[in-house]
């Protein structure tokens, strides 16, 4: 078994209006279901969080800058770590997240290296 880290982007329509609470609500619900799960399949390694909109980016020579948001139309907008025993199982997991329903949404999977 190797874990695997779920991110979570999105690339709305800058046209998109924000969602009602109700929306917001049902999507929430989507999210837990989705959650709920890979839980139940004992594949959950740690739920994620949703990340802020701002941050700062670190680059060689102590250049800072706002961002990443800045640089890049797409956003990360959170994340998650799956334990599965193959990427194609990784993946199989992912494709069920509520923000692929979303316009401009994808998860990107990526195993990660163990410490040894």
């Amino acid at each position: 078994m190797s874990d695997f880290l779920l991110v979570f982007r999105m690339n709305p329509p800058a046209t998109q209006a924000p969602p009602s609470p109700e929306q917001m609500q049902e999507n929430m619900k989507k999210w837990m279901d989705w959650i709920g799960g890979i839980t139940a399949q004992n594949k959950l390694v740690n739920g994620g969080q949703r990340l802020h909109m701002e941050g700062k980016v670190v680059r060689a020579n102590n250049v800072v800058t706002d961002g990443p948001y800045v640089e890049t139309k797409e956003a990360v907008g959170g994340f998650t770590i799956v334990r599965a025993d193959s990427l194609e199982e990784a993946t199989e997991l992912a494709n069920g997240c509520p923000i692929l329903n979303a316009p401009g949404g994808s998860v990107e999977v990526r195993r990660i290296w163990p410490i040894e």
